[in-house]
């Protein structure tokens, strides 16, 4: 099959040919439709992430058609249209039997602890756990797209922060994840401020209902404006971001008992940011991770896609070539481009 290869950490990636995989007997192969470009797998083919074994290849935000189906697998047939967490539970430790996957002791990550979906086929593994049936009526592109920044943003807005109609939330940095935030808070009907560097996602972020937007390259006083804005700062304030500006706002933006949720990623030399702790004990603060979303929590969120109250679509950007995913990949540290960028033609 063709496949995109990271040979060496930090060094472009090569397009090329790969025996095709073979399903694990609890598992199964997918044929790839649409494999999302994120920046967690930027943080792979840099090197900052330590379950990666070279030769490699990345890709975790996938959907596609089931090609081949392991002797143990109960639920799953060829032709299935799926998808799966960008996090997979194993099925056995505390963290799985609580009904937690996306925390699971022996999690897989197709992308990192395997190799991924920029290729024509991926294996995945534990499928009757972790497999995500899609509707006849959604794409591939959009399912990619839910990947891991919705289904991320949707554990953090609704599972983490139980964001309610009326309360405020602040969501720093409106990439994939901070849209997908933005979209899902205004279904619940929270009202947001957005903030980001560049007037194109600002502008995108009031297309799909942030109340107010903060440009950051001009207000040198990001959290003071959330609080000016909210009437005394946000109950919920995401960094979707994950740079040690934008979670030290985050916390600081808050109201007091708000809760600040983590989603990008900080990794490397920015992997432990100042934090505004005096804060954080006087106006008891909560801090919390999203990290993924388990395959049983699909459900709610599926359902509020198939009515039109979500529409994912909405966030899918450049739709590009397995061959140009390459240099999607490593010029993503720019932070070009809106929406998200996906794979469709392998």
């Amino acid at each position: 099959m063709k496949a995109v290869l990271i040979e060496q950490f930090a060094k472009p990636p090569t397009l090329t040919t790969v025996p095709d995989p073979v399903p694990v007997d609890d598992g199964v192969v997918v044929k790839v439709e649409a494999s999302g470009v994120c920046r967690s797998d930027w943080h792979g083919w840099v090197g900052h992430d330590d379950t990666i074994d070279l030769p490699h290849v990345p890709g975790h935000e996938l959907a596609g058609t089931v090609a081949a189906v392991g002797k143990d697998v109960k639920n799953w047939n060829v032709g299935d249209r799926v998808t799966v967490p960008f996090v997979g539970g194993c099925g056995a430790c505390p963290q799985c039997h609580a009904g937690q996957q996306q925390v699971c002791d022996h999690q897989f990550q197709p992308g990192f602890t395997h190799w991924g979906s920029f290729a024509e086929y991926v294996s995945l593994h534990r499928a009757d756990l972790n497999l995500v049936a899609l509707p006849e009526t959604m794409d591939f592109a959009t399912a990619a797209s839910l990947g891991c920044r919705f289904v991320t943003s949707f554990r953090a807005v609704v599972d983490q922060g139980q964001t309610r109609a009326g309360q405020w939330l602040a969501v720093h940095g409106c990439g994939g994840v901070g849209l997908s935030a933005i979209m899902i808070a205004n279904a619940l009907g929270a009202n947001v401020v957005a903030i980001d560097v560049a007037p194109d996602k600002l502008a995108l972020a009031k297309k799909l209902g942030a109340a107010a937007a903060i440009d950051a390259t001009t207000e040198t006083d990001v959290a003071g404006a959330v609080k000016d804005l909210t009437g005394g700062g946000a109950h919920v304030s995401l960094d979707a971001l994950g740079h040690p500006q934008t979670c030290f706002n985050s916390v600081l933006c808050l109201r007091k008992r708000g809760k600040h949720i983590q989603v990008g990623l900080l990794v490397g030399e920015h992997s432990a940011p100042p934090i505004p702790m005096s804060h954080v004990v006087a106006d008891e603060l909560e801090i919390l991770g999203s990290h993924g979303m388990q395959a049983h929590r699909y459900g709610a969120m599926m359902a509020m896609i198939e009515t039109g109250t979500l529409k994912p679509e909405l966030l899918v950007g450049k739709k590009i070539s397995l061959e140009q995913a390459i240099d999607a990949l490593v010029n993503m540290d720019e932070f070009q481009g809106v929406g998200t960028t996906v794979i469709t033609d392998f």
